[in-house]
C-alpha cells in the first residue's frame, strides 16, 4: 500500500492565481453568427468584476425595463474581465447609445432574428495570467501543457458550482432527503444542480483512480482489488489514453453528436485517445440513459433520484489553442486556452499546478 500512496500523491507547482480582472480574461464564442438583420439588437458587452445577472440589472435599470428582456448564452465570473454578447428588442437602441459605466462597456452591436438562449454557445477563450513562477516552475508548466495537449483533462464541475462556502451540494441533498425546504425555486434548483454536480464530481474521481491504479500495477496483482474480470483489466492497460474506458460506458461523439454505448473497448479507446469521442458521466435524475455492464457497476454508486432533469456530461474535454508566454523580469507565465461550453478554465489551472 506504501506503494500505491507514493504513486497516488501529486507533486505542486507553487505559483499565484489570483481570479481577478486583470489576471483572468473570458472571451464567449457565440453558437453562430448573427444574421445582422433582425429585431433582436445584439450587444457584445465587456464587463469587470461584475457577474453577468449584475450587468443585465444595470442595463435593464438604465433602460427602466425587465431584466426579462434580456437574452444571454451563459453566466460568466464576476471575479473576471469578461466579453460575452447578450440581447435585448431593437426599440431601446437609441438610448443604449449614451450608456456609460465605469464596470461595463458596450463594445460593438449587430442584430439578430432571435433573443439569445441559455446554451447558444460554442465556448469560451481564457487568458490567465500565474505569478510568481520562476525558471524551474515554467518548466513544470510547460511540461503540463504538454500533457494537455495531448490528452486532455478531466471534466470537472469547478469549486464555483458549490457557492461561497463550497457546501450547497449539502443542501441539494437535504432538500431530496426532505431535511431541507426551500421555497424559492430558483435556489432550490440550484442546491440540487451542485448535488448531481458533486455526484458526477465523485464518480469521476473514482474513475481516474481505478484507471490510475491499471496504469501503475500488472493487472494479475490488481484486478480483485479492483472488482474487475482480468481480462477486462488486461485491455484497460493497453488503452494509451490516461483515462480507462470500461464496458458498457456511455460515450458521446466529440465535440458534439450522440451518445451511444461502447461495443468494442480496442476500437473505442483508440478513437477516445484521436479525440473523436469521449466517455460521458451521469447528471442524476429523471428522463437520462444509464451506462451498462461493468461501467453501471460504478456508476450506480454514484446514482440517486434528484427529482429534477438528468442529463449525460463529458467526462473527458480537449483544451485547445493552447499558447503561453513567459515574462522572466516580472516571473509570470501567460496562458491562452479554449474550451467547450460547460467547462471550467480553473480546473485547467487546477490540473497544471497538481
Amino acid at each position: 500500500m506504501e506503494q500505491l500512496q507514493r504513486y497516488l500523491n501529486h507533486s505542486k507547482i507553487d505559483v499565484v492565481f489570483k481570479q481577478n480582472k486583470d489576471d483572468f480574461v473570458v472571451t464567449e464564442i457565440p453558437l453562430y453568427e448573427f444574421s445582422g438583420e433582425g429585431e433582436h439588437l445584439v450587444l457584445k458587452i465587456r464587463k469587470k468584476d461584475l457577474a453577468t445577472w449584475d450587468a443585465i440589472e444595470i442595463l435593464a435599470r438604465y433602460l427602466n425595463c425587465s431584466t426579462r428582456e434580456f437574452g444571454y448564452a451563459g453566466l460568466k465570473d464576476k471575479n473576471a474581465m469578461t466579453i460575452q454578447s447578450i440581447s435585448i428588442h431593437r426599440k431601446f437602441e437609441e438610448q443604449l447609445k449614451s450608456f456609460q459605466h465605469d464596470n461595463l462597456k458596450i463594445l460593438e452591436t449587430t442584430y439578430h432574428n432571435n433573443k439569445i438562449k441559455v446554451g447558444h454557445l460554442k465556448g469560451n477563450k481564457f487568458f490567465i495570467r500565474l505569478k510568481r513562477v520562476g525558471l524551474v516552475e515554467k518548466r513544470k508548466i510547460e511540461e503540463a501543457l504538454g500533457q494537455i495537449a495531448t490528452y486532455g483533462i478531466p471534466n470537472y464541475f469547478g469549486f464555483q458550482r458549490f457557492g461561497i462556502e463550497g457546501d450547497n451540494y449539502k443542501k441539494g441533498k437535504d432538500i431530496i432527503d426532505g431535511k431541507l425546504k426551500e421555497r424559492n425555486r430558483n435556489l432550490k434548483q440550484m442546491y440540487i444542480n451542485a448535488y448531481q454536480s458533486y455526484l458526477f464530481n465523485s464518480w469521476l474521481s473514482k474513475r481516474i483512480e481505478i484507471s490510475k491504479l491499471i496504469d501503475a500495477f500488472e493487472p494479475k496483482e490488481i484486478y480483485q482489488k479492483l472488482n474487475l474480470p482480468l481480462d477486462i483489466v488486461k485491455q484497460m492497460k493497453k488503452q494509451k489514453h490516461p483515462f480507462k474506458l470500461l464496458t458498457g460506458d456511455l460515450l458521446s461523439h466529440y465535440p458534439f453528436g450522440k451518445i451511444f454505448t461502447i461495443e468494442d473497448l480496442e476500437i473505442e479507446s483508440e478513437k477516445f485517445y484521436e479525440r473523436d469521442r469521449v466517455p460521458t458521466g451521469l447528471l442524476s435524475g429523471k428522463r437520462v440513459k444509464n451506462s451498462v455492464d461493468l461501467a453501471y457497476e460504478i456508476e450506480k454508486q454514484f446514482e440517486e433520484n434528484t427529482g429534477e432533469d438528468g442529463a449525460r456530461r463529458f467526462a473527458w474535454i480537449f483544451p485547445e489553442e493552447i499558447g503561453s508566454n513567459y515574462k522572466e523580469e516580472k516571473n509570470w507565465m501567460e496562458l491562452q486556452f479554449y474550451l467547450p461550453k460547460g467547462s471550467y478554465a480553473t480546473e485547467v489551472i487546477a490540473e497544471i499546478i497538481h
